[in-house]
């Protein structure tokens, strides 16, 4: 606002004029009509000059959030004009968390406190119910509300407050990959128990009308079910589909397709013959058919995935009694613990014995890009499968250049016209946006019937918009990614595209045809997918992130038949089955091997299971991927290893508290967080290495030499009498040392420690130096990855190895 005068404001309005020191509050709470809009109105335009950080302006703001969306003030004209002038300071206040930490034992109710601490900062009791949002008040304590910084000010200065943070708005992140892990239908399954272990899918709701959630063959659902089906009109829930509930609006039904692909991949039941139009054909199935599924929506088209939604749905998901939850959820980057729902509702989800898997993220292939860093959940990035889908470009000289995409259709003919975006377009378009095909740029009359080329993939709704019979795209980002399309169209590398350019600048009448995609042998799956987000963790950098991968592209499941396939508001097409990539699609296949891994283990605590999954997991090809670790973490997932590790590496709420407090945290919050007598050592400050991690990772000065120690203890799982030695694969450039190397153990549930003792010379200008330790008794293998790496979080130019 620094264009308004410092002189005093004037509002003209019904020929009234009124100065800063007019300004009455008890008249602006009394006047309705007109005249009184108009005078609250010029109030308004005061305080934005005069009162932002004063009470009276908090007030005002409140004041303006109760009229603005009153139907009178649509009828004046007046008054209209003031409101993008005042919506600058209604962003002052937003829709906040307030998280207090576990929920006091005794009698205590939550609703009320909250309510009282709202009275405390909101002198105006009236306007005090409408600034609260909701209450968690199930599972742990806090609540939303609309408040202005100055509230969040106060709010956060309080007692018993762990912090106050904007309710960002997250994004969601996106068949034969159970087969190519070696997880067949027939591997050993415990049906009872499995049908025993609910999975709570926190996404965009569920097609509940889908073959993935028949529940033919169902018994009643589960006793330790709590929850109920609140799905909204027209819902109905069954015994395999057990709970649903909608925070964001009154239908918990999936009208994104999104939620419904990622809880069939979970633990959606075989459905037999199923395909995209002919494509990627066979029996779609969940990791775990015979389990059962609540869903909770957070996410509509219309507002994304609101962190308070968020919140409220791990309120309820843990005190349904879910087993397991997977959420495909995620920001553009890592946050501050306390100032991220995820890690948050994660953290008491873990208290209550649940594991939660979340998304690694789609900001890859750029360094520091995982969004999902709590040590306390299981963070999954996406890899390929042996399964790749193509089509093929065939021009009129009879080349065959091979694109990737899902492309469905069957042109008629043999040979079409092609014709390249300058050509096709208008005439006041440049030739920049001509040849990107941009929006507006191709003329109807010159593009019809033809093949366009459009050199950037978001071109392809232009080419269709102005009737392009097809369209050869080109994309320098995502090679290894096959996206459906709307229309008879191929994806082609850069180089390809110029061999197309080439061939159209030798013929005077140039020809294409686009054949319909196949899916073809990836003998060099599986690699980490150019869209995963990679490591480091920014907030943990001694917390190796993501820490684990699996499959997450293109992934063959359910789908909600209201949407189109390729997401174009164009494309009419509408499918029970669609084919999407994303770590959304990765997080789930996770999600399904912990359910599994909990039918047969019903009393592992979530760091168990987890361990399992990552010391069991595939070793990846570093050569494959730079990023190595910082890529796949752990390695690619092995559900049916992972149900018998051996050993495990087990971390529970004092563990993880610990944790908390050698990052910084003081007696006071984690005490909040825990909700019982926790503390912080006075003396002694341990670092967040100390925590019992499955893997191990040290964040090195590199221009010196280093000895970093790593504490661990294993608890046998495996069988009773064994002896397990220790075997290092390490870079040259580091030596690492393993005390004892050799650990017996004469029972199960016996724990050993150890001490790995990793020393260097510097890292010098290598980024990133690595080694594994196995522990094996010659049927287990335990193996964790270790890795020492000299990152500058402040300095960009750190990031170039990685890109």
């Amino acid at each position: 606002m620094s264009s308004l005068s410092n002189k005093d404001v004037i509002c003209i309005f019904h020929n009234k004029k009124l100065e800063e020191d007019n300004f009455r509050e008890t008249k602006l709470l009394t006047l309705t009509d007109e005249d009184g809009q108009g005078y609250f109105d010029c109030a308004i335009r005061h305080f934005a000059k005069y009162s932002s950080s004063t009470q009276k302006g908090d007030r005002l703001l409140r004041l303006w959030d109760r009229q603005k969306n009153k139907e009178a003030r649509q009828q004046l004209d007046g008054a209209r004009l003031l409101v993008p002038l005042f919506d600058v300071f209604v962003d002052h206040m937003m829709v906040h968390i307030v998280y207090m930490g576990s929920l006091p034992e005794g009698e205590y109710s939550p609703s009320s406190h909250h309510l009282s601490i709202l009275q405390e900062v909101i002198l105006e009791s009236s306007l005090v119910a409408d600034s609260l949002v909701r209450s968690y008040k199930r599972s742990f304590n806090g609540f939303a509300a609309k408040l202005t910084n100055q509230e969040r000010q106060r709010i956060a200065s309080m007692e018993g407050v762990v912090s106050v943070f904007p309710s960002r708005i997250l994004q969601t992140q996106t068949t034969r990959s159970w087969d190519y892990m070696g997880f067949s239908e027939t591997v050993k399954r415990n049906p009872s128990v499995e049908s025993n272990v609910i999975v709570g899918v926190i996404d965009t709701g569920v097609w509940p009308e889908s073959e993935s959630f028949s529940d033919e063959g169902f018994g009643p659902a589960p006793k330790n079910w709590k929850g109920t089906c609140n799905g909204g009109r027209n819902f109905t829930c069954n015994n395999k589909l057990i709970g649903a509930r909608s925070y964001p609006d009154n239908s918990a039904r999936d009208t994104q397709g999104h939620g419904t692909h990622t809880a069939s991949t979970a633990a959606g039941n075989k459905v037999e013959g199923t395909s995209f139009y002919g494509l990627a054909q066979g029996n779609a199935r969940g990791g775990v058919p015979s389990s059962r599924i609540a869903a909770y929506k957070v996410c509509t088209p219309e507002t994304g995935c609101a962190e308070a939604d968020i919140l409220a749905a791990f309120d309820d998901a843990i005190a349904d009694g879910v087993d397991i939850i997977t959420i495909s959820i995620g920001g553009s980057g890592a946050v501050d613990f306390s100032s991220d729902s995820i890690a948050i509702g994660a953290f008491h989800a873990m208290q209550n014995g649940v594991l939660t898997m979340n998304s690694a993220g789609n900001g890859g292939p750029g360094a520091t890009t995982v969004a999902s860093v709590a040590p306390w959940m299981l963070s999954v990035a996406a890899t390929s499968t042996d399964r790749r889908i193509i089509d093929k470009v065939i021009l009129g000289d009879k080349t065959t250049l091979v694109g990737h995409s899902v492309n469905s259709f069957t042109l008629n003919g043999t040979m079409f016209p092609l014709i390249s975006g300058p050509d096709g377009s208008i005439s006041g378009c440049d030739n920049f946006s001509a040849r990107i095909c941009s929006s507006g740029c191709l003329d109807d009359s010159l593009v019809k019937g033809k093949i366009v080329l459009c050199e950037d993939m978001h071109g392809l709704g232009e080419a269709r918009r102005a009737g392009a019979l097809g369209s050869i795209l080109v994309d320098s980002d995502f090679g290894d990614v096959a996206f459906v399309l709307s229309l008879p169209a191929s994806v082609l590398s850069i180089h390809d595209g110029d061999k197309v350019k080439s061939y159209m600048n030798s013929t005077k009448n140039p020809q294409a045809n686009i054949l319909k995609s196949e899916a073809i042998k990836d003998l060099a799956a599986p690699v980490v997918a150019s869209f995963s987000s990679r490591g480091p963790n920014t907030i943990a950098p001694e917390i190796l992130k993501p820490d684990i991968s699996a499959p997450g592209i293109d992934i063959l499941a359910a789908f909600s038949p209201v949407v189109s396939p390729s997401d174009s508001g164009q494309d009419t097409r509408r499918v029970k089955y669609n084919i999407l990539s994303g770590t959304s699609m990765a997080c789930p296949h996770v999600a399904g091997a912990a359910a599994y891994i909990k039918s047969f283990n019903p009393n592992w605590s979530p760091s168990a299971i987890k361990s399992a999954l990552m010391t069991t997991a595939w070793p990846m090809n570093a050569s494959k991927t730079l990023e190595g670790e910082f890529a796949y973490g752990a390695g690619h997932i092995d559900p049916v290893k992972a149900l018998n590790p051996g050993l495990v590496y087990e971390s529970l709420k004092a563990d993880y508290i610990n944790f908390l407090c050698s990052m910084g945290y003081d007696t006071e919050k984690v005490r909040s967080i825990s909700g019982d007598k926790s503390s912080c050592p006075k003396d002694v400050k341990g670092t967040p290495m100390d925590l019992n991690y499955p893997s191990m990772a040290a964040h090195v000065d590199g221009s010196k030499a280093f000895t970093v120690k790593f504490s661990r203890t294993v608890t046998n799982v495996g069988i009773a009498n064994s002896t397990y030695k220790a075997t290092v694969t390490s870079d040259p450039e580091i030596k690492v040392n393993v005390v004892p190397s050799v650990l017996t153990f004469k029972s199960l549930n016996e724990k050993q420690s150890f001490v790995v003792t990793v020393v260097g010379r510097g890292l010098g200008d290598i980024f990133r130096v690595s080694a594994s330790l196995v522990w094996s008794d010659g049927k287990h293998s335990v193996r964790s990855p270790i890795v020492a790496y000299s990152w500058n979080f402040l300095d960009s130019s750190s990031m170039l190895p990685l890109d």
